[in-house]
């Protein structure tokens, strides 16, 4: 059953006049680019200076293992210490780290010297989105703008996955096999630098002990709607890291290396323009029924790539695939929103960012073993295999997204918190 929303939206025109947002969302936009194109800039790099798409899906995948582990960890850092106190050391880790690995590439370095170097390089990416998530939280408590907040997220991570792996890509063939990773480099020291600078947009540190034994006894993982989410994520991570080592090999086997960019850039702005969309529009339906809709389709599209051998086939598929990423995403985290109490928000969003760091990282590593062995069309199957487990993982634990009894996960002022995430949010139903 599906009821109707009392009051529209309000649009993204409003909430961009938001006092002082542009402070943070200008440096947050360049800091947040290294999810999107380190990856991609390590396969390129790395399989220009090894010849196996293998090795490099198993450095990427370490860098991404390391990012899921140590992401949450950033995010609680964060609540406890302040945002300035995670980035500023985090930044320059991620630099040198992502310098090292750059170095060693190039110096034909053994693989076991790249996985050292790949491991303070994931564990290191700085944890944007969610920051940018939680200060806006802590802007619009308690207002309907903050609904609008978080699709404007989403429809900013969509249009990242734009930009950086077409960017990476670009620079990583038409300049030189390093220069994606350079650029990641450079764009993560000064927007992270920047994005810090900030200080008086990030959240308050602190509160009192009562919030501080409120916080401690709800983990963001501890809630099963979100660990359910995290699964739907880690199928969407499978599709990004799927996508990226297999249209490479593609254009590779054809004898067409250019036309990665193009067949990548297709699948990105599919998904930005979806996610424009679904941010735009006030909808009637609950969140739960269209993740349960969006879900499906991304699987049934991401199940066919693997059978596309032609650019234009292969382009019409992606685009299609990257139209369906968006809206689960999106409702993914408006989910998130609604099952947790607003101290547990910002632990929640890199539990999640993390899962699609640990799909793509598992995604790269199996789709660039499969093209090594059985050519590029066979690592397709991974972002098959990845949405079909999640999505029967989503129809199984389905009830566990239903938002129950959220404000009675915590006690006082926590409690209180939470009741304000779903309070201001327009009715609709729970299905």
């Amino acid at each position: 059953m599906v009821s109707t929303v009392s009051d529209p939206r309000p649009g993204y025109g409003k909430l961009l006049r938001t006092p002082g947002a542009w402070t943070f969302l200008l440096p947050g936009f360049a800091a947040r680019q290294p999810f999107a194109m380190l990856t991609i800039g390590i396969v390129l790099l790395v399989q220009h200076t090894t010849g196996s798409y293998g090795s490099a899906g198993v450095v990427a995948a370490v860098t991404g293992v390391a990012m899921a582990l140590f992401a949450p960890q950033s995010g609680q850092l964060a609540d406890r210490f302040g945002q300035g106190a995670v980035l500023l050391p985090g930044v320059l880790v991620h630099t040198a780290s992502v310098s090292a690995l750059t170095a060693l590439a190039l110096a034909h370095a053994p693989l076991w010297a790249l996985f050292a170097a790949a491991v303070p390089t994931g564990a290191s990416v700085p944890q944007i989105g969610p920051m940018v998530r939680a200060r806006w939280a802590a802007k619009l408590d308690g207002s309907p703008l903050m609904t609008t907040a978080a699709a404007f997220e989403s429809v900013t991570d969509e249009f990242t996955f734009v930009i950086g792996p077409v960017l990476a890509t670009a620079l990583c063939t038409g300049v030189h096999p390093a220069a994606g990773l350079i650029a990641e480099a450079v764009l993560t020291l000064a927007g992270g630098l920047a994005f810090a600078a900030q200080r008086r947009t990030q959240p308050a540190v602190g509160g009192g002990a009562a919030q501080h034994r409120s916080v401690r006894q709800v983990s963001a993982l501890s809630v099963p709607g979100v660990r359910v989410l995290a699964v739907v994520f880690l199928g969407i991570g499978t599709v990004f890291g799927g996508m990226q080592v297999s249209l490479t090999a593609f254009a590779e086997e054809i004898g067409r290396p250019g036309v990665n960019g193009l067949l990548y850039g297709v699948f990105a702005a599919g998904n930005m323009l979806s996610g424009i969309a679904c941010g735009a529009i006030a909808w009637k339906s609950a969140p739960r029924r269209r993740l349960l809709v969006a879900y499906p389709a991304l699987a049934l599209t991401a199940s066919g790539l693997w059978a596309m051998h032609t650019v234009p086939l292969l382009a019409g598929l992606g685009l299609l695939v990257g139209l369906c990423i968006a809206p689960a995403l999106i409702t993914g985290y408006t989910l998130v929103e609604t099952l947790i109490p607003a101290s547990a928000r910002t632990e929640a969003f890199t539990w999640l960012t993390g899962s699609v760091a640990l799909g793509q990282a598992a995604a790269v590593t199996v789709a660039g073993q499969l093209a090594d062995g059985y050519g590029a069309s066979t690592g397709f199957l991974v972002p098959m295999g990845g949405t079909v487990l999640a999505l029967v993982t989503l129809l199984a634990l389905r009830a566990r997204l239903a938002p129950k009894g959220v404000g009675r996960v915590v006690n006082g002022s926590a409690g209180t918190a939470s009741e304000r995430v779903i309070g201001h949010r327009p009715p609709v139903s729970v299905d």
